[in-house]
């Protein structure tokens, strides 16, 4: 009897508290350590003859349980209670920042597009390049003087590659060109492809050069490719890159170990488009970019695929030929966004990445 009073009078407090402070005051009254109700049976337990401790231990232990559970469930509400009080759902929601795609990013995923527009597809090669692939396959064998014209980060070679004949030494790709020969030993042509990718070059920085940055190769190959698709469609790409600007071309002829005859390719944008506002190196006052309109720019390497090129993928340069361009994304970016320094593109800086 007096268990079943207890109880009534527990579950009866338990749900009748307002708030915790209420439901704090019936858990030290039924279960605090030193002189809770449930607590006092409980210690008066080994007092009782051993017939009715059997009797009464389970059903005081069941009563504490019980009563446990009831204040759990109605700390619970009382919590879920406070939390919608404190939600006003009249008032508008809060705008959630999301990431912002770097310039570097943005600029790539066009190249992508337009490319994809013009039936070319997107290859992808390793950045830890064999020297094999990354000069003599391109026709610079060692003792090149070509050679120095790349600033080579060459790999200490471990144990096992010793032992291995995969292109001899390896390193960090110079440039995205090797992997015009990895596609061409297994793919037959007709083909076009592009290959955006990051390549690394040892020397010092300053505002137009870094140690790694991003290019983007294209090779077409087929029987009657010539100069004059390569002129169609790097203008075709130019056109929709820089929409909006008028665009001059110019084609000079150049020097590249693994192309013959070999040109540059240079733009001038004469009407003005978006004026992007670049914070300087320091970081502080932002200014607006640098470029000068109506100055040719220097913007990638191209030409016709070398004969030597063509037999180190096992091609007949007699039956085919192509073309190959090389052309750098950052300077892509600079040039559309007004962007004075390469090296703002890898600061990390946010104030500078969330203005594009």
């Amino acid at each position: 009897m007096e268990l079943e009073d207890i109880k009534n009078r527990a579950l009866a407090e338990i749900e009748s508290a307002l708030d915790k402070s209420e439901l704090d005051k019936s858990r030290v009254k039924y279960l605090g350590r030193k002189n809770g109700e449930i607590t006092v049976l409980l210690k008066s337990l080994p007092d009782l003859p051993l017939e009715e401790r059997r009797e009464s231990g389970p059903l005081v232990q069941r009563l504490k349980k019980e009563i446990e559970e009831a204040i759990d469930f109605k700390e619970k509400e009382l919590l879920s209670a406070s939390d919608q009080e404190a939600i006003d759902l009249t008032l508008p929601g809060k705008k959630i920042k999301v990431g912002h795609l770097h310039p570097l990013t943005q600029t790539e995923d066009e190249v992508r597009r337009i490319f994809s527009s013009l039936n070319f597809s997107v290859i992808e090669g390793p950045e830890i390049e064999a020297e094999y692939y990354n000069f003599d396959a391109l026709n610079i064998p060692e003792n090149h003087p070509a050679r120095e014209m790349w600033d080579t980060f060459w790999l200490k070679p471990t144990r096992n590659q010793r032992l291995t004949t995969d292109g001899g030494r390896k390193l960090l790709r110079t440039h995205t060109s090797p992997v015009q020969v990895r596609y061409m030993e297994t793919h037959q042509p007709p083909f076009q492809i592009i290959v955006p990718g990051r390549v690394f070059r040892y020397e010092a920085t300053d505002a137009s050069h870094e140690i790694n940055f991003y290019q983007v190769e294209g090779l077409m190959v087929g029987k009657d490719v010539s100069l004059a698709n390569f002129k169609f469609i790097i203008e075709e790409f130019l056109k929709k890159f820089f929409a909006g600007k008028k665009i001059e071309f110019r084609y000079r002829p150049s020097y590249f170990p693994f192309v013959e005859p070999g040109l540059e390719v240079d733009i001038r944008l004469t009407a003005g488009g978006r004026q992007a506002t670049c914070l300087r190196q320091g970081y502080g006052k932002a200014k607006q970019g640098t470029r000068s309109k109506g100055k040719w720019l220097e913007l990638m390497g191209a030409g016709m695929v070398h004969p030597r090129v063509f037999e180190a993928a096992h091609y007949n340069p007699r039956d085919l030929q192509g073309f190959a361009f090389g052309l750098g994304l950052d300077r892509l970016a600079m040039i559309k966004y007004n962007i004075p320094d390469i090296r703002m593109f890898y600061s990390g800086d946010l104030r500078f990445i969330e203005q594009f």
